[in-house]
């Protein structure tokens, strides 16, 4: 029988959490196992001897039927139910004008920005997307332009506003005792690193804010997918760099930059998210309660995937 093999482009997910451990395997055995063992006790009260021969007749598509079955139902409870409440409707969408530019172009407008960014490996914006991704992205490593990440979220500021009006409502609050990456946005970024090492610029599949719109920043983080992380305030700024129309009207889907977190005291209780929006007066930069949903916001995110 033939067999389905995996492509040179094929998109495999590469989860952040790592693979499931021996525990939790025996753990998921037991209990499904349980399961089934009901299933067939309750399915055997309703049989008689012409039905069940009928089952019998029909083995290898009723097995595969009830496989699928178990796969998909599974597969509907790996999102947690965390924070669930913390989700509204919200028909906010992109401006018409929105529409994302090739990764070529995307790396010469950000080398033109910050002539210092050297290599990017552009080949891997003809892949096929991640699912959950919208479009390849170039992102520069935050490392190549700044020592520390609150400098250079600091530089991006001035390059933005450089560019187009725009209010920083937290200048001079934004060391590391207020703003820092998320540990998971953390990992996620040393991972594209090192699959894409050696250059400056990074390609990232990612989506806008449209898939997590309506929904606080921590039920966000909660309900992503394993290879999903948030994208902080330096990530979501380049893309603005060079596609300055995703922010450029009043009634447009608003950003909540969840890959990073805020500390309002500057105390080190990180339990608020950054914000980018876009009022009368320009772009502004400002904060937010990470457990507040409003259908004005959504947060952007990424996705790893192997190279295989």
């Amino acid at each position: 029988m033939a067999t389905t093999q995996a492509t040179p482009h094929q998109m495999v997910p590469l989860h952040l959490s790592g693979n499931t451990t021996e525990q939790q395997n025996r753990m998921l055995q037991e209990f499904l196992g349980e399961a089934v063992q009901e299933a067939y006790r309750t399915a055997i009260e309703q049989l008689d001897q012409q039905s069940a021969q009928a089952v019998l007749d029909m083995a290898r598509k009723l097995k595969s039927e009830v496989a699928s079955l178990v796969v998909e139902t599974i597969e509907r409870h790996t999102v947690s139910d965390k924070y669930k409440d913390e989700e509204v409707g919200s028909n906010r969408s992109y401006p018409p004008t929105y529409r994302v530019r090739p990764v070529e172009a995307q790396v010469t407008a950000l080398k033109n920005l910050f002539p210092s960014l050297g290599s990017c490996l552009e080949k891997l914006g003809r892949r096929p997307l991640p699912e959950g991704a919208e479009a390849w992205f170039a992102i520069p490593r935050w490392q190549a332009l700044a020592p520390t990440y609150n400098e250079a979220v600091e530089m991006l500021g001035e390059v933005l506003a450089a560019k187009r009006k725009f209010s920083n409502r937290i200048i001079g609050r934004m060391g590391p005792t207020y703003l820092r990456q998320s540990e998971r946005s953390k990992l996620a970024e040393k991972i594209l690193s090192e699959q894409q090492e050696g250059n400056d610029i990074l390609v990232v599949g990612a989506q806008a804010g449209m898939l997590h719109r309506g929904s606080s920043a921590r039920r966000t983080r909660a309900a992503m997918v394993g290879n999903e992380f948030g994208l902080g305030v330096f990530a979501f700024g380049c893309m603005l760099l060079t596609h300055p129309e995703r922010l450029s009207c009043g009634d447009t889907l608003m950003i909540d930059c969840g890959g990073d977190e805020y500390s309002v005291r500057g105390d080190y209780t990180f339990d608020r998210v950054p914000l980018l929006d876009y009022d009368i007066t320009g772009l502004e930069f400002s904060i937010f309660y990470e457990d507040r949903a409003r259908n004005l916001w959504g947060t952007p995110t990424g996705f790893l995937y192997k190279m295989v």
